[in-house]
Parts: C-alpha cells; sequence; structure tokens
C-alpha cells in the first residue's frame, strides 16, 4: 500500500474548486487502495479530503499536535489518530509514514510543509515524490518564485526536478501511480 501525505488549507478558500479537487482526491487515495496521511484536521480542505477518504472506503492516518485539536477540530474517527507535542514532530511523523506528498491550495502552514518537505529532499533526507496540485491556477506564482530561485542563483536546477506540478486530483495521483 502507498501512503500519500496531503498537505492542504485549514480553511475551503474562496473558489468551490479547491474543495472539489480536495474531495477527487481523497476518493481517488482510497480507491487506489493507498492511505492517506495528513494533518488530522475535520476542518477545510484537510477535512474534505479524510472525509472523502473514508466515504471511499480507505485509510487514514491523521497527525496532529496537541495545540491544535480545537482549532482545527482533531478528526478522532480515524484509522489512526496520532497527538504529537509540536509542529515540527507533527511533519516529520506524517512525511516519515508516506511514500508521496501532494500539495493542495493552503496558506502559510501548508507553504511551510512544503518547503520543509522539499528542503528536506534537496539535501537528501528523503526520496519522496513532492507533486503540487495547481487547482485553477492556484500554485502558479510557487512555480514563478521557484523559478525565481534557480533562475537567481540561489538553487541549482536539480530543485525544479523535485517538484512536479499536475492541474487536477486525477493527474497528480497518475503521476504517482
Amino acid at each position: 500500500m502507498k501512503s500519500i501525505c496531503v498537505y492542504c488549507g485549514s480553511r475551503d478558500g474562496a473558489r468551490p474548486a479547491y474543495a472539489e479537487a480536495a474531495q477527487e482526491l481523497g476518493r481517488g487515495i482510497a480507491e487506489r487502495d493507498w492511505r492517506l496521511v495528513y494533518g488530522a484536521g475535520d476542518v477545510g480542505l484537510m477535512g474534505r479530503v479524510a472525509r472523502a477518504v473514508q466515504e471511499a472506503g480507505g485509510e487514514t492516518f491523521g497527525v496532529i499536535p496537541v495545540h491544535l485539536l480545537q482549532l482545527e477540530v482533531g478528526k478522532r474517527d480515524l484509522t489512526r489518530f496520532v497527538v504529537t507535542e509540536t509542529m515540527h514532530e507533527r511533519k516529520k511523523v506524517m512525511l516519515m509514514n508516506a511514500d508521496a506528498v501532494v500539495v493542495l491550495p493552503g496558506g502559510a502552514g501548508t507553504l511551510d510543509e512544503f518547503f520543509e518537505v522539499l528542503t528536506w529532499r534537496q539535501l537528501g533526507l528523503h526520496a519522496q515524490p513532492i507533486v503540487v496540485l495547481n487547482v485553477d491556477g492556484y500554485w502558479d506564482r510557487l512555480s514563478g518564485l521557484l523559478d525565481a530561485i534557480v533562475d537567481q542563483g540561489f538553487a541549482d536546477r536539480s530543485l525544479l526536478d523535485f517538484v512536479k506540478t499536475a492541474p487536477d486530483a486525477g493527474a497528480a495521483l497518475d503521476l504517482l501511480a
């Protein structure tokens, strides 16, 4: 079984397409008999992707730091529910239990998770694929930023090879198959 770590917003965002993509991704993970690894929240895109996996009969592995149990409404009906002391521990446990990472739209927390996992990949600390699900062009500016980092000499061009971009959930899952 593959385990897919999903980073995404604890809010739904401004466009219905974001919620639709989260639900499509969740269903696709379950249909492929893969396990969802995520931040254990029951709100926003996090909750949507987890509920979609559950409704399709899939396994869920949620990891949440104690200080976010109330804010993100810790989803305790998961296949596995882990509470950590810190955000750093959360991110480490999530990545250690995943074979790949998919990044849905999200805010500062999602960016933090993305850049940490990208940095760890650049440093050779893991080899998991990273797929950015670019719903309605949400991550276009992120792609531009990564290009600028390379163009301005702050990273080797190989940095761009660590991140694949997909326009929809089906394409993202196909990249990981």
